[in-house]
């Protein structure tokens, strides 16, 4: 019989290989070291290292490739309402823990904290973007529970563990815990305060009180949690703060019901579920009726994820793209080779680099938040603005980045696929466009000692073009009035802070490029267009200085 062989294999491109994550990311670095974690480089190595090792890129996949399923009810026909996940995502989720991803900018009281534990998501969340939400949630429910004593003292050892534990089983038997969040109702979406959920007080009524839950969550991010945080309301009263946890104090399950999980365009070795509450037990926390206000609190560090989730999956793309432009062949050279080319991955650099920057000046400011009139302003004006512009630009780069694979890119077997059903679940998440457009301008409104120094630190750049100050004041005062330019202000906020981070910290060449093609281009347009390529090869290798 005769061996065919119709073709030589040949300009293909593999994945890309192993390499550490945190040590190819020259932005990165540099933004760990001005933003003041140093003292984290050793650790951050080492993380980056371990992410990016092949072991990491394959438990992904099997994640992903193996969704959570629900189990309502045991062999023996009692209802259990389990979540049963694959062996890879509880991996991923030990290794999460171990860093200290949900817990450790509470722990560390230095400065920094919070910017070592955002360039640790940073490089987490290009391996796989799922197990961020439950350790996000976990993250953001620490300063709400802190300040509930008793509470507190009961959870503070489990929920600041670096022990994953995933057995389904009352907390005073529990290593670690996962808190998650129940917020959305069928008929609200993002208008919380149509929620109909009810709160019964079991005995005496208040802050720290018992109560019965009735009602439903249209949307249980990660229903496997030991507890959530779900808004309800007493009678007609405005809604309220419980922790409901799965087992009650007691010993039994909780009246939660596991309708059904959600089947998600992405996202998907992550849970989502719809569930009802059977006179679910649960304390109130926080001020009764002020449990929007008790979880804006907790969303305030959650939407920081977004930025940095979205940051890492961006990266992830732009690594991809990259390392396939340099090594395929078309039309007698590299892809890289082509001034067209070029101008693209020029153009998904600067977006990369700039979201970076961006991310790691926010962390700093949780940092400093207290102490630096500044850092307060950014913390709470510019945050929602990034998660505006930082998650929706992603999307758009991603798609791009897809593009440079062609066809390759398109199919399962490449990590595009993923990276971009990932992406819009952080523009949706925790208030999408509109919601956190008009949480600028409510910041601007509400604060304006702090929308003053923001506004004074960009003039005082002396870097960014007059005329985009100009405008921008213009268009400040108006939106004010007009809550229909909310969008508009918060990409040319974002976009002006990224130019001024940029120029005062970035080489110069990247610097020009970003402000010739955002503040004197397009400012966001098509990718490719204007972007000038002088310098391309240099600029390339900066963002992906591999061979």
């Amino acid at each position: 019989m005769q061996d065919w062989t119709t073709h030589e294999v040949d300009n293909v491109v593999d994945p890309v290989p192993e390499h550490n994550l945190f040590d190819a990311d020259l932005a990165l670095r540099e933004a760990v070291l001005r933003e003041g974690a140093a003292w984290a480089d050793d650790a951050l190595h080492g993380i980056g290292a371990e992410l990016g090792q092949a072991r990491q890129a394959e438990l992904a996949r099997q994640a992903n490739a193996h969704p959570p399923e629900l189990r309502a009810y045991d062999a023996q026909g009692r209802r259990v309402d389990r979540v049963e996940f694959h062996p890879a995502w509880h991996e991923l989720m030990r290794g999460i823990w171990h860093r200290g991803l949900h817990c450790s900018a509470w722990l560390q009281a230095r400065p920094g904290a919070f910017v070592a534990r955002a360039a640790a998501f940073v490089l987490q969340g290009q391996v796989e973007a799922g197990t961020l939400c439950p350790t996000t949630m976990t993250f953001a429910s620490v300063p709400l529970l802190r300040a509930e004593p008793q509470l507190w003292s009961s959870l503070r050892d489990t929920l600041l563990s670096s022990e994953y534990d995933a057995a389904d089983a009352p907390l005073r038997s529990k290593h670690g815990m996962l808190v998650g969040m129940g917020l959305t109702e069928k008929q609200g979406g993002s208008d919380l305060r149509s929620l109909s959920t009810q709160a019964r007080a079991l005995e005496a009524p208040g802050r720290g009180r018992a109560y019965a839950l009735r009602g439903h969550k249209w949307f249980f991010s990660a229903p496997q949690s030991d507890a959530h945080l779900v808004l309800a309301r007493e009678a007609q009263e405005a809604p309220s703060c419980f922790f409901v946890p799965r087992w009650t104090p007691e010993g039994r399950r909780n009246g939660l019901r596991l309708r059904r999980l959600k089947d998600k365009l992405g996202n998907r070795s992550n849970a989502s579920a719809e569930v009802e509450f059977e006179d679910a037990w649960g304390l109130m926390v926080g001020e009764p009726g002020r449990g929007i206000a008790t979880l804006l609190r907790m969303a305030h560090h959650t939407r920081m994820d977004n930025v940095l989730g979205s940051t890492a999956l961006l990266r992830a793309g732009l690594v991809a793209a990259l390392h396939h432009a340099r090594r395929r062949r078309a039309f007698g050279q590299a892809l890289q080779a082509h001034p067209a080319m070029q101008a693209v991955l020029v153009d998904l650099m600067l977006e990369s680099e700039a979201a970076t920057a961006l991310a790691m000046r926010l962390a700093a400011a949780f940092d400093r938040a207290e102490a630096d009139p500044l850092a307060g302003a950014l913390q709470r004006i510019l945050t929602p603005a990034a998660k505006f512009w930082v998650c929706k630009r992603t999307v758009q780069a991603l798609a791009e980045c897809m593009e440079v694979l062609g066809g390759n890119g398109y199919v399962e077997e490449s990590v595009l696929p993923r990276l971009l059903r990932e992406a819009p679940v952080n523009s949706i998440w925790e208030g999408s466009g509109n919601v956190v457009a008009l949480d600028v301008l409510r910041a601007l409104r509400v604060e304006p000692e702090a929308a003053a120094a923001l506004r004074e630190w960009l003039g005082s750049a002396g870097v960014l073009p007059p005329q985009s100050l100009r405008e921008f004041d213009l268009l400040c005062a108006q939106a004010l009035h007009d809550a229909s330019l909310a969008r508009q202000l918060a990409q040319q906020l974002v976009l002006l802070v990224q130019a001024a981070l940029l120029a005062a910290h970035a080489p110069q060449a990247v610097a020009d490029a970003f402000v010739d093609t955002r503040l004197r281009g397009a400012g966001g347009g098509v990718f490719g267009v204007g972007v000038p390529i002088a310098r391309a090869e240099a600029l390339l290798g900066r963002a992906w200085p591999m061979d």
